[in-house]
């Protein structure tokens, strides 16, 4: 396991602390009570981290974007961890409906809504819904969009929700119509057994700086492997793609990109 590796994830962590400190000061300058509310603190700290951060990761995954969301995300399109929204960059207009947003961190809605309406979701035209809950909150999720989604679209998010096992199960199969798609591009658990030690090992303090994510969720497997009440698969086809990654087998933050249809 090369050190470049390791110092490379703790410099990342001290750019987000460089972004996101100040903003916690001045929240906390504002509203002292925040001394003693850490979920609120932190999502104040990622809506200012996720501006460099979200542009940034956008622009090293746009070739990958462009060829799982753009040519498979159709008709109502449920955006896990929306972030900023970058994702409807990437929707084709002419396919998808509706986009949804989900995004507990409601500090980042405005710049959800302002990407949106650059190509033509509106929340005044019904084509656009943020929702404020989060991934695991799947009732609410239902009665906001009135029926199960075509697609589902999961951008480096699965890593931060709580009671991950659960939380993909009732996506799944409560969520995502038959014959939808799921489309991921997730950092998941390295197979490496020494750059996975280190994954766990710099998670504690790596989700205090970014808002809950762990770096060694092994999310493509729990999807790979997932089953109904009767021990099926959920899954019609899938695709596991070579991550973009695999020649440096060695990173702390291992990309998997995929596409599951359900059945």
């Amino acid at each position: 396991m090369k050190f470049s590796a390791i110092f490379e994830m703790v410099q990342t962590m001290q750019i987000g602390l460089k972004f996101g400190f100040p903003a916690v000061l001045r929240a906390i300058f504002r509203s002292p009570s925040l001394l003693f509310n850490w979920a609120a603190l932190s999502r104040v700290s990622m809506a200012n981290i996720w501006v460099p951060f979200g542009a940034g990761s956008d622009q090293d995954r746009r070739e990958e974007k462009q060829k799982l969301i753009t040519p498979h995300a159709h008709g109502v399109v449920l955006d896990l961890g929306a972030g900023h929204g970058h994702t409807v960059n990437y929707l084709d207009r002419t396919v998808v409906t509706k986009y949804v947003a989900l995004e507990p961190n409601t500090f980042m809605h405005p710049r959800i809504r302002e990407m949106a309406a650059e190509v033509g979701f509106n929340e005044s035209d019904e084509t656009l819904l943020i929702l404020s809950c989060g991934a695991e909150d799947t009732a609410s999720i239902l009665s906001s969009v009135h029926a199960p989604v075509d697609t589902i679209v999961s951008v480096l998010t699965l890593c931060t929700v709580p009671f991950p096992h659960q939380t993909i199960r009732a996506l799944v199969f409560d969520i995502l119509a038959p014959g939808g798609t799921l489309l991921f591009l997730e950092h998941v658990r390295n197979d490496r057994a020494d750059a996975a030690w280190w994954q766990t090992a710099l998670t504690p303090m790596w989700k205090r700086v970014f808002d809950g994510c762990c770096l060694d969720r092994p999310t493509d497997i729990w999807l790979k492997d997932l089953k109904d009440d009767d021990g099926q698969t959920p899954w019609n086809e899938g695709n596991i793609w070579d991550p973009k990654d695999r020649n440096d087998q060695e990173t702390l933050f291992w990309v998997e990109v995929g596409q599951f249809v359900k059945k």
